[in-house]
């Protein structure tokens, strides 16, 4: 379990998740494109709904736990990103969309 470290905040995500979302607020926040995300931690924690907003102001950091990169979804990345563009922002969604490979048109998210 890593860390998406976001101005004085840290919050537990899974290093496949982190990878993603450095992908998509990468890509996002080259453009300068300010967005909520939000997401819901699991129902074990005792947790409730989370929505920040994510802007090139605050400091952002990923923590990993591993060592080894995770090989990226990019038709994960995109239904990320199109959520990003929208109006309640990106909202961070499970990983149930079939792996598309890199080097296929699919494969572009973000660029």
């Amino acid at each position: 379990m890593g860390k998406l470290h976001y101005g004085t905040h840290s919050f537990d995500m899974d290093d496949r998740l982190l990878a993603h979302l450095q992908l998509i607020i990468g890509v996002k926040l080259r453009r300068s494109e300010s967005f909520f995300m939000s997401w819901k931690p699991p129902a074990s924690s005792g947790e409730g709904r989370r929505a920040v907003w994510i802007d090139n102001g605050v400091h952002l950091y990923f923590e990993y736990s591993g060592g080894r990169e995770p090989k990226l979804n990019f038709a994960w990345a995109e239904k990320l990103a199109d959520s990003a563009g929208k109006g309640g922002g990106l909202i961070i969604m499970a990983e149930d969309v079939p792996l598309i490979p890199e080097d296929s048109p699919a494969g572009t998210a973000g660029q």
